[in-house]
């Protein structure tokens, strides 16, 4: 396995991680076995990154991680852990909780679920608009400092934020949406945490499976997302598979799949870039896994540049709610 340090403070990781989330519902239903041994399948391929939050399934994905770390060799994984968002009993979503009596409140839930006395990485899910980004970082800091947290890190939040945050204490990464039709990082986001010595752990690097190669119109089904996400509708579908088919030609002169391709290139984009793949089965995790033996030559970059050329997706990457609350995405003044 080939390792990637998480930015200038941060630990040194496997060069792919494991995102949890779709193990625990979002995508539709989930083998819980087939979960748990793609976990394990993971870890036997040096994998050491596992990527989840506390609100994934409501804590259903941390005991699930829990059970697959049983027997496991503690110092050979790092655990990142997501928190903040709110939901209902219905499943929806109520906004985020950032203030520091509820971030310890939510470590604590965390640790007893995963089964741990520290968390590797910790961060806030989304911007809180009614908590400054200094009290949180703070407050998780005094955690760091309490030995319940080793560091911190950021998710889907613009360079302002990020070096306000940076202010208060070292951030190891920010998570954030990077594929080949999710570029938006590179519009000054990238530079920023470059310049900061801050790393990259992209997640969505297949577009939640639409540029997998594998995915079909119409495939989600109850339970899933997709069926309301904007790159995934009817208008916007045709437009979207019509570039994966491009790539695909791309793919197969190269001897890989569409999935490789598209991990390579993100991960072609900076050793300061740690892609998270968000396999639930065995068979996906291995197919991704060959992403990294797939090295891309400069005129190969410049012909997956002229099939997917940048901002050639149909559609945001989330609806106008959930597009209104990334601040990762809001435009920047001054």
């Amino acid at each position: 396995m080939q390792h990637r340090q998480l930015g200038t403070t941060g630990p040194r990781v496997s060069a792919i991680g494991l995102g949890c989330m779709g193990m625990s519902g979002m995508y539709g239903p989930a083998d819980r076995a087939e979960s748990i041994a793609t976990i394990h399948a993971a870890l036997d391929a040096g994998i050491t990154l596992l990527d989840t939050g506390d609100f994934y399934g409501m804590g259903h994905n941390e005991l699930l991680i829990a059970e697959a770390l049983k027997g496991a060799k503690r110092d050979g994984v790092l655990v990142s852990v997501k928190f903040g968002a709110l939901r209902d009993p219905a499943g929806g979503w109520s906004g985020s909780d950032t203030r520091p009596a509820a971030m310890r409140n939510f470590l604590a839930y965390s640790l007893q679920r995963l089964g741990l006395d520290h968390i590797d990485i910790y961060r806030p899910a989304r911007l809180d608009p009614a908590v400054p980004i200094e009290e949180t970082i703070g407050a998780i800091a005094e955690m760091v400092r309490a030995g319940y947290v080793r560091h911190i890190g950021l998710s889907e939040v613009g360079s302002e934020t990020i070096r306000r945050a940076a202010a208060v204490h070292p951030i190891c990464d920010l998570q954030i949406e990077y594929s080949l039709i999710s570029r938006g990082i590179e519009d000054g986001i990238l530079a920023t945490c470059r310049e900061l010595g801050i790393g990259i752990t992209a997640y969505g690097v297949l577009s939640r499976g639409l540029i997998s190669g594998h995915w079909r119109k119409e495939a989600a089904g109850p339970g899933d997302f997709r069926a309301l996400s904007p790159r995934f509708q009817s208008e916007n579908v045709d437009r979207n598979l019509a570039l994966v088919s491009a790539l695909r030609r791309i793919a197969e002169a190269k001897g890989v799949s569409v999935a490789q391709l598209a991990i390579a290139w993100v991960a072609g984009r900076g050793e300061d870039i740690v892609p998270l793949v968000g396999a639930r089965r065995r068979d996906r995790l291995m197919e991704a896994l060959g992403a990294l033996d797939v090295a891309l030559a400069p005129p190969e970059l410049v012909e997956i540049e002229r099939a997917v050329p940048k901002g050639a997706a149909a559609g945001d990457r989330y609806d106008a709610a959930q597009m209104a609350h990334l601040d990762s995405e809001q435009p920047v003044h001054g």
